[in-house]
């Protein structure tokens, strides 16, 4: 038997370049069903992929660059010195207090589950902010896709007009995209949801616009012809693609005006509140992964008052956010995940500020089958060490992928023939799904 043979009856591959397994396959479909039907074992594999992908799974990213202080958002010291000015708010849920800084967050803590206890070793920016990114570190000669683009990877709709993977708020040092993947998997960069994004509309009719498509194919022809395949298949799939997006009927999606003054009054007039409110419509039509930046957590200096005012900014979206989901129905399927690369220094240095701290810091997951209405972890009083039930960032990245269905044990070859796991080691935070 050939070898391509033997391949075939172990493994089929999508369309997207993964492989479920046989034995993977037979705990969604049963014999049965296959012998009452004329499908081969590649159409059934097939339509399987197609009904993973049609659950419509999304994660939305809500990015604090610089840090945010664990101490005026989500977890207070308010009986400590440490704490410093910031007092603690009750929410919602009985027993459960967070930063007086955050009243809308809340109002909705029923449907957050706070993990307090985050820990990591990286108190670098750059190397903190690819950590928390990637779920690896940087590494010579691996160019590792990150966190966004891997999700769309494994359950991005390819047939989807618009990029599987927009990142709203600019270009973030470190925080990667497609590597190894390729092209395909990198984000759709916004600088802002408050206006369309550049480029996207044709300057010509429709004719005029396909003529110019097709003599820079014939132009790329040339130039594949003369040894640069590699550089003209790239910027074949990025000219297609971008092609597809704006010649699209979803590029609405991108327009916040299309949306009533009531509901842009409920997530707030910030920058983020729009990258809050595009997020939800951007899962709406279909894209799979989207981060909001919300940049200057970085607060050495007056810390109270700067982080006061950044929160100011991103606690009412971040709550409308949620309930917006939930009203329409699509809290259940889109896990909405907040979260910087450390957090800030319990003492309070000279000049009012905090510095990086990565040893003890939080985050907060909300929909995407999570739980809410808890906490998970803990730190001392002084929030000096962590002192319940630690959270690494693999177990933070396992958790993340087990709520979205994907095994993150699956392996993608890297260009140097190397296997790597979506997540190397790192367990599941089960506490977030029970």
């Amino acid at each position: 038997m050939k070898d391509s043979t033997i391949q075939h009856l172990t493994n089929v591959a999508t369309r997207q370049g993964r492989v479920i397994r046989r034995r993977d396959f037979l705990r969604n479909i049963t014999a049965a069903s296959l012998a009452a039907s004329s499908w081969s074992w590649t159409d059934a594999i097939a339509a399987s992929a197609d009904q993973m992908r049609s659950q419509g799974m999304a994660c939305i990213l809500l990015w604090m660059q610089g840090g945010p202080s664990q101490f005026e958002t989500f977890s207070p010291k308010p009986n400590h010195p440490n704490g410093g000015e910031t007092k603690a708010i009750g929410t919602s849920v009985s027993g459960i207090q967070i930063a007086e800084n955050l009243p809308f967050c809340a109002e909705v803590m029923d449907e957050l589950a706070i993990i307090r206890s985050m820990s990591s070793k990286e108190g670098n920016h750059q190397r903190a902010t690819y950590l928390l990114h990637h779920g690896y570190l940087p590494m010579g000669g691996v160019n590792f896709p990150s966190l966004g683009s891997n999700v769309s990877h494994q359950i991005g709709n390819a047939a989807n007009q618009l990029p599987n993977f927009v990142r709203i708020g600019g270009r973030l040092a470190n925080s990667g995209g497609g590597g190894f993947l390729g092209v395909d998997y990198d984000p759709f960069v916004l600088r802002s949801a408050n206006r369309p994004p550049d480029n996207t509309v044709p300057l010509t009719d429709t004719g005029r616009y396909h003529r110019r498509l097709r003599l820079l194919g014939s132009m790329d022809n040339s130039f594949a012809q003369s040894g640069g395949a590699d550089i003209v298949s790239d910027h074949r799939k990025l000219v297609e693609s971008a092609s597809d997006m704006i010649m699209s009927p979803r590029m609405d999606a991108f327009d916040l005006e299309k949306e009533p003054t009531s509901l842009r009054e409920h997530y707030g007039k910030s920058e983020f509140a729009a990258g809050c409110m595009m997020a939800r419509r951007l899962v709406e039509q279909g894209v799979t992964f989207v981060e909001v930046v919300s940049n200057g957590w970085d607060t050495h200096l007056d810390g109270f008052n700067r982080t006061r005012e950044l929160t100011g900014q991103i606690d009412q979206p971040m709550s409308a956010l949620i309930s917006d989901l939930k009203q329409r129905g699509m809290l259940d399927k889109t896990l909405v995940v907040w979260l910087g690369e450390f957090g800030r220094t319990p003492k309070v240095n000279p000049r009012a500020g905090r510095d990086h701290f990565p040893r003890a810091f939080n985050a907060v997951l909300a929909g995407g089958g999570v739980r809410g209405g808890q906490v998970i972890g803990a730190t001392n009083d002084a929030g000096t060490e962590v002192t319940d039930r630690p959270v690494a960032i693999t177990d933070f990245f396992r958790s993340i992928y087990h709520s979205l269905g994907i095994d993150a044990d699956e392996e993608n070859i890297s260009r140097i023939g190397r296997p790597i796991k979506l997540v190397d080691g790192g367990e599941v935070v089960t506490e977030l799904f029970s």
